[in-house]
Parts: C-alpha cells; sequence; structure tokens
C-alpha cells in the first residue's frame, strides 16, 4: 500500500470507528491499554508548568493524563487528522475542564510547530498507522526542546513463544469477530493484525529512533512483549 493511500484508509478506519474506539479499546486489550499508560508516564517526570504533544491523540486518553500532570500552568497539544476522533477529546477536554489542552487538526508528517516547543512529544498507538514512521520520529524530534523525550507506546510482538502463538490467534482470528459483532466493524479492526505484521519489533523501533537522532533509548516490554515504551532523548545542541 502507497503511503499516500495508507495514510487515506487509516483515516477512514478511525472516522468509521471514533465513537466506539474507548471502549473497544477497553475491551480488546482486556483494560491493559491503561495499565501500559500509567507505566509510559510514569518513566517521564511530567512537571507542573511543562509542555507536550500528543501526536495522533486520537480520543485524547494520553492527551488528559499529560494535562493533568502539567497542571493549568502547563501547555498541552493534542494533535490528530481525525476531526471526529478530535471532537470525542474536546468532550474529555470540557467535562475534565482541562483549559490547558489545545486540540489541532493536523498530520504527524508534517508537525504545524517550531523547532524546540515542547519539553515532550508523545504517541500512542499510532505509530504502525503513520505513512513514514521515520519521518514522524523526525518530526517528534524537531519539536521537541533539547534535553526533552519522544515517548511511544505502541503494541509490539511477544517474546515469550507459547504466548505468542495464543496472540496470533487472538490478533486475526477473534479479534476481528469482535469488531464486528460489537461495533459492526469486520474490516477496521482486521487492520490491526494487518497494520502489526509489517510493525518493526521492539529492538528494531529502538534503532530507528537512533536513526531519527534520539539518544539514550530506552526499551520497556510490557505484557511479555505485547506493547512496548520506547523513549528517546534529543540531545543539547540539536
Amino acid at each position: 500500500m502507497k503511503k499516500e493511500e495508507k495514510e487515506k484508509f487509516v483515516h477512514d478506519v478511525f472516522e468509521s470507528i471514533a465513537d466506539k474506539y474507548d471502549a473497544m479499546n477497553t475491551l480488546l486489550s482486556f483494560g491493559r491499554h491503561k495499565a501500559w499508560r500509567r507505566f509510559a508516564m510514569n518513566q517521564m517526570p511530567v512537571r507542573a508548568g511543562q509542555s507536550a504533544i500528543d501526536v495522533c491523540c486520537g480520543t485524547g486518553e494520553w492527551t488528559v493524563s499529560l494535562a493533568q500532570q502539567t497542571g493549568p500552568s502547563g501547555r498541552v497539544v493534542g494533535l490528530d487528522f481525525s476531526q471526529r476522533m478530535l471532537a470525542i477529546a474536546q468532550q474529555k477536554k470540557e467535562k475534565l475542564h482541562l483549559d490547558q489542552i489545545e486540540l489541532v487538526y493536523g498530520n504527524a508528517m508534517e508537525l504545524p510547530f517550531e523547532d524546540d516547543t515542547f519539553d515532550y512529544a508523545t504517541i500512542g498507538f499510532a505509530l504502525r498507522n503513520v505513512p513514514d514512521i521515520m519521518q514522524v520520529l523526525r518530526e517528534m524530534k524537531r519539536v521537541v526542546k533539547p534535553g526533552g523525550m519522544v515517548v511511544s507506546l505502541e503494541l509490539s510482538k511477544p517474546v515469550w513463544p507459547i504466548f505468542k502463538q495464543v496472540y496470533s490467534l487472538y490478533l486475526n482470528g477473534v479479534l476481528p469477530l469482535l469488531g464486528k459483532l460489537l461495533a459492526n466493524r469486520y474490516e477496521q479492526y482486521r487492520w490491526l493484525p494487518q497494520s502489526l505484521r509489517n510493525f518493526p519489533d521492539s529492538h528494531q523501533l529502538a534503532e530507528m529512533f537512533k536513526q531519527a537522532g534520539l539518544h539514550d533509548v530506552k526499551v520497556y516490554l510490557l505484557t511479555g512483549g505485547v506493547a512496548a515504551v520506547h523513549i528517546g532523548y534529543k540531545k543539547e545542541g540539536q
């Protein structure tokens, strides 16, 4: 699939599942996605008054977590190319009175911000969906300040042999059927195993972080490698 075709396909997928996205994430990950996000946040020493951009923010779950850490004096941008996903994020922002959140319609491949703007740049469960992983990592590195962190939380490939087989069966067989049964979306949830098939494993993604110019790259495997957190730093002087 060409980059332009993938971008349009992924956009259409998320526009169509926006209203079911949060509930299906909880169900299909058995609620683990929340624990994974908490783990990622625990690796980030976010302080009051700091700034962050949540790239491909979707319905704003991670955006909200970041804003709660920065407090009212902070600045958190949630960026996504799905208007329907952003509309749900807007509802959360208003419900929680998180005025420090700014929601932006935009493309992860060309972030509409100056160099050295944010203390943190995050991307959750979306890196596998972008047309060009390296371009997005370079953009995230560009917009963080020297010393800032780029953080990815993403589904990965299990490392436990027996669990790997069970997980493959679940992803390829059970998950699309649950998507059809509970959200009336079969093709959209069949995309998940397809998107993971050609996605780099945790070691390969760590190398891509380094190729993007990020330093002191750290990798944390979660739930036997079902998910992984990758963290890289922008060097002073870059």
